[in-house]
């Protein structure tokens, strides 16, 4: 196994740098660097010393501190060198490290080390990109309850139930000559359900997993002056679009980050939809329509306080064809009588976006869609497309074992979806995950990590 180096801390000038070497000619390249081949540091003590140039010339004074293996986070020799964040500095003790015989890691290879040598699982590895990637304290939240192992906890249940059931059939194969008796079909039949429970248990979360991982994108939409911008200004905390009691005063879509009870939200008000009358309003309006398209909810505004327009009637069929909310603004005036009845079935909200009445319930009405009550208080969630798909296959292969089982085939053609659903859970930790599937996953982390 060859040693690798990289910056562990983000691009860019800062107080402080940390450079990451990882295998076994770490400690033999750091006494190099130091210019002291009889250094031997005591593991995990942090030391003050010089590092050098090639000539022996000062080139930085660095915290260094040695990690001896298996105790590490990579289970291999590790040496972390803290240093002023330069750039050059960094650049210059890389290029050092890599003449001394270390080369340049890859996209996450100290966390793929980590799996590889036992020091986490799959599940949990991926759990350092999330939650580096978290947008929120929600988000960095499940990923810290998966790198802690929860995801791998709440799955061994069914895996131990699995190898159960394939070694009691595996047996049968090979020493009974009879089928089955109706019994243990009966009880394999119940087991197997019970497996069912925990997978689909937790694919039932993905939705809100995937919201909270990935945030949601929602479109507020509208005529011209029913206060789509004041809406979007009460949500984002700011004036940051223009407001006026000039129709079409938005010509183009504005978008912002947010947050909602934990979850990202990326928020995007848009131009009034009408007949435009000019080029750039039309261009504004085919925007809007655009947003439309490519959001995951959409809000509707109307004027609560008028009678409903045709123009309104049509927007909000047009976002029928999609999650959407009906925001009934203006509700801190005399609302329209019948308003409410013409909207149909939309799911409607009453508010003002003057006041900020309303807010709350559209708020609740946005997330609910997404099964998202309360992120804060949501146990473990599935976040990853990856693991939601294996868990998809899984309920598959069970579901055909279940109904061969019921149809008493033999037991190596129910064993066959058995043993599919055992390897489709143990992708999702690691235990058998390809090569080629390992090195696609890594390659999405930093390099250093």
């Amino acid at each position: 196994m060859d040693t690798i180096v990289a910056v562990a801390t983000s691009p860019g000038r800062s107080a402080l740098g940390v450079i990451r070497l990882s295998g076994p000619q770490s400690l033999k390249i750091l006494r190099a660097l130091l210019h002291d081949e009889l250094f031997t540091p005591e593991p995990r003590r942090v030391f003050l010393k010089q590092i050098t140039r090639e000539s022996g010339e000062p080139l930085e004074t660095s915290l260094v501190t040695y990690f001896e293996a298996p105790h590490s986070f990579t289970g291999e020799d590790m040496i972390e060198v803290s240093c002023h964040g330069s750039p050059v500095i960094l650049r210059r003790i890389l290029d050092l490290t890599q003449s001394l015989g270390a080369r340049l890691a890859e996209p996450g290879e100290f966390t793929l080390r980590a799996c590889k040598n036992g020091k986490m699982n799959l599940s949990q590895a991926e759990a350092i990109r999330d939650l580096i990637n978290a947008r929120t304290e929600a988000a960095a939240v499940q990923a810290a309850r998966q790198l802690n192992g929860e995801l791998a906890t709440a799955l061994q249940p069914a895996k131990e139930i699995l190898i159960r059931i394939i070694v009691r059939l595996e047996s049968a194969l090979e020493f009974v000559e009879d089928d089955l008796p109706q019994v243990q079909k009966e009880q394999i039949e119940n087991d197997l359900n019970a497996v069912l429970r925990i997978v689909d248990g937790l694919a039932l979360t993905f939705a809100t997993g995937r919201a909270l991982r990935e945030g949601v994108k929602v479109t507020i939409v509208g005529r011209p002056n029913v206060g789509k911008s004041s809406l979007f200004n009460k949500l984002v905390g700011l004036d940051r679009a223009i407001v006026t009691e000039i129709a079409g005063t938005t010509r183009d879509s504005i978008s912002e980050n947010i947050s909602l009870r934990g979850i990202p939200i990326s928020l995007i008000d848009t131009a009034g939809i009408r007949v435009a009358n000019e080029r750039i309003e039309a261009i504004g309006v085919e925007r809007t329509h655009q947003a439309m398209a490519d959001s995951d909810l959409i809000v509707v505004v109307v004027d609560g306080s008028t009678k409903l327009s045709a123009e309104d009637l049509e927007i909000v069929n047009q976002a029928t064809r999609a999650k959407h909310v009906v925001a009934i603004n203006k509700c801190d005036l005399a609302i329209e009588h019948g308003v409410e009845e013409q909207l149909g079935q939309s799911l409607k909200v009453s508010l003002s976006a003057l006041t900020g009445e309303g807010l709350e319930e559209l708020t609740a009405a946005i997330l609910s869609p997404f099964g998202i009550v309360d992120s804060e208080t949501v146990g473990l969630l599935i976040t990853d497309s990856r693991h939601h798909d294996l868990l998809s296959r899984t309920q598959h292969s069970l579901h055909e074992s279940i109904q061969l089982l019921r149809e008493s085939a033999s037991e190596e053609i129910v064993l066959v979806g058995l043993h599919s659903a055992l390897q489709f859970l143990g992708e999702i930790t690691g235990e058998t995950t390809t090569e080629d599937i390992l090195t696609e996953i890594f390659s999405t982390f930093c390099i250093g990590k």
